[in-house]
């Protein structure tokens, strides 16, 4: 084989895994069809306590029982490049996704959501909360 055909060969083959590789891999959840997003900022109280933060990282996971949510991702405050425009002077994040408006409403008075609420309120000192619909 000479050095053409054989470029072409590995760059050929290259390609095809990439591609198999990619459609073998799961589907994040950009790709689903999840068109209500509910973000939900916390500030705690004690910013300074690890254990206050965990303890909320705690209680936020509990709502992934909830059965109309799809998924939901919790975060803490990034070690990113400071810059005017990102607001790090939060704590905690839970970001839900669901199927539809129902599914939202459902979760705002589900007993897992109001007991979460009684049980961890006491950490934080503030929370802004974003709905998003798919555009």
């Amino acid at each position: 084989m000479n050095k053409s055909n054989r470029r072409k060969f590995i760059g050929t083959a290259a390609v095809l895994s990439v591609g198999t590789i990619a459609t073998a891999m799961p589907l994040t959840t950009m790709n689903k069809n999840y068109p209500i997003v509910h973000h939900v900022f916390f500030w705690l109280k004690n910013p300074g306590s690890k254990e206050d933060r965990d303890q909320l990282i705690t209680g936020v996971k509990t709502l992934s029982t909830i059965p109309t949510v799809r998924e939901i991702h919790v975060g803490v405050v990034a070690s990113t490049e400071k810059r005017d425009v990102v607001d790090n002077s939060w704590g905690v994040s839970e970001l839900i996704f669901f199927s539809d408006l129902e599914g939202q409403e459902t979760y705002q008075t589900h007993p897992i959501h109001l007991e979460f609420i009684k049980n961890y309120s006491h950490l934080w000192d503030k929370v802004i909360v974003y709905d998003i619909a798919q555009a």
